[in-house]
């Protein structure tokens, strides 16, 4: 808890462990929360879960915003809490608050009128668009909610206080067991939504963690200084927060554009390949949970180091983290390999699609091992203030060098879906490769300077 942990002098492995551990098992509850939607989606039908596995990709601008805000919140708190600046650190707490409800606006705006035309490019038919739409309509009503929630989040991730998050992710979990049935299916006066149903238990959920996430942010110490004028939209700390959020969104978003471009190509061999996909994608999920955690962990705690000016710290935490990351990966690519067909048959039932899905989760296996890579880089580059540096990153991980590779193997090699996973196995790893290579010149040429 924030009262607990000394983020700039207690020791860097007691501090990985004390925050990645229960960003984990939040993480994890949030992957189940997900496991949950696509296995009841399932009950729907096969369409219904191609029909999910599509509206990712816009889904994902929502999660790319929210990540941004969350990110921005933690990083420039923590950076004021190193700095001793508590005053400022409770303003950017208020400031987030705003940011969070302007951008929500737009996030949703945008989500309602463009996702037929993308789900359209991705080669959805009628009805599979309405399918789709009927589930992120619903969502998209609900972003304020999702993003005030998150920047709250960032708030106490900033202190070290990983633990609130957690606890709402797994009240979540076991709530959407509940209203999942209640809402697609109905019951007593509550009308059968269907796939809306989905949304519908996810919004629900997301209104009482919020109540929760504002009872803790009232409760933490920031809470002393943080008074109602610090409520007035102040441009300056908010262009603080958009500048420090905005390369994290677009990063994220390429993310999206990553899943979407593959999508586009996994799309030319029809629905049940996109539905073995969108099974297969959500249980390597669950595997790389550690690993998002460890970004939580490396943000959290580098940005209070980042503002007490503790570069060695930095440097040791990014390296014990990959350590740790990349190990993890290794046994967990072991186990997703030798399990694959029985993973995937635990959403669905067709053999083609278990088939697609399965091909997918062995190559993923193989590429385990470098994710922590980026997952870890990321939270650095945020928590130095170097947010570009993940944009950058993104773009040529997720979409440039993707596109190129993947286009030249189905277009001019006549490569099939096979082909498409290895080729993304290549391109991740010479990727990670740089990436490394690039930060081991990060902390020769900037932090050691400082």
């Amino acid at each position: 808890m924030s009262n607990q942990l000394k983020l700039t002098k207690d020791p860097i492995w007691e501090l990985l462990r004390k925050v990645t551990i229960p960003a984990s098992i939040g993480s994890l509850f949030q992957t189940f929360y997900n496991l949950v939607d696509t296995w009841f989606a399932g009950k729907i039908s096969a369409q219904a879960i191609s029909a999910i596995a599509k509206s990712f990709p816009l889904y994902f601008l929502i999660i790319a915003v929210g990540v941004g805000v969350g990110a921005s919140t933690n990083a420039l708190i923590g950076n004021s809490i190193g700095e001793k600046k508590i005053n400022k650190a409770s303003l950017y707490v208020a400031q987030s608050i705003i940011f969070a409800l302007f951008v929500s606006i737009l996030v949703a705006f945008l989500g309602i009128n463009t996702s037929a035309f993308f789900l359209s490019v991705m080669g959805s038919d009628a009805a599979s668009i309405n399918l789709s739409k009927d589930y992120l309509d619903v969502i998209f009503y609900g972003t304020a909610i999702f993003m005030v929630q998150i920047s709250l989040n960032g708030t106490l991730n900033a202190q070290g206080d990983t633990k609130s998050y957690r606890n709402v992710l797994i009240a979540g979990f076991f709530l959407n067991i509940v209203l999942n049935p209640l809402f697609i299916f109905g019951y007593g006066f509550v009308p059968a939504f269907g796939i809306s149903g989905l949304a519908i238990a996810t919004v629900v959920a997301q209104s009482l963690g919020l109540f929760y996430l504002i009872y803790k942010v009232n409760s933490c110490k920031l809470r002393n200084y943080l008074k109602l004028e610090c409520f007035i939209p102040k441009i300056q700390l908010i262009k603080d927060l958009a500048s420090q959020a905005f390369p994290i969104v677009f990063s994220m978003l390429f993310i999206g554009i990553g899943i979407f471009v593959i999508l586009y190509f996994i799309g030319k061999f029809g629905e049940l390949a996109t539905a073995g996909y969108g099974a297969a994608l959500r249980i390597e999920q669950v595997f790389l949970l550690p690993v998002i955690a460890l970004n939580t962990a490396v943000l959290s705690i580098g940005g209070q180091n980042f503002g007490a000016k503790k570069y060695n710290r930095i440097q040791e935490l990014y390296f014990n983290a990959l350590k740790f990351g990349s190990g993890f990966m290794a046994i967990a690519g072991l186990i997703i390999y030798f399990n694959a067909h029985f993973l995937v048959s635990l959403f669905t039932q067709n053999p083609v699609a278990i088939e697609h899905g399965e091909i997918y989760l062995k190559v993923a296996a193989m590429i385990g091992p470098i994710y922590p890579v980026f997952f870890i880089s990321s939270g650095l580059f945020q928590a130095i203030k170097k947010p570009i540096y993940s944009l950058y990153m993104s773009i040529l991980r997720l979409t440039a060098i993707p596109f190129i590779a993947l286009w030249y193997v189905i277009n001019i090699r006549k490569g099939d879906y096979v082909d498409i996973f290895y080729t993304i196995l290549t391109t991740n790893w010479i990727m990670g490769l740089m990436v490394l290579l690039f930060v081991f010149s990060l902390f020769n040429k900037i932090l050691r300077q400082k």
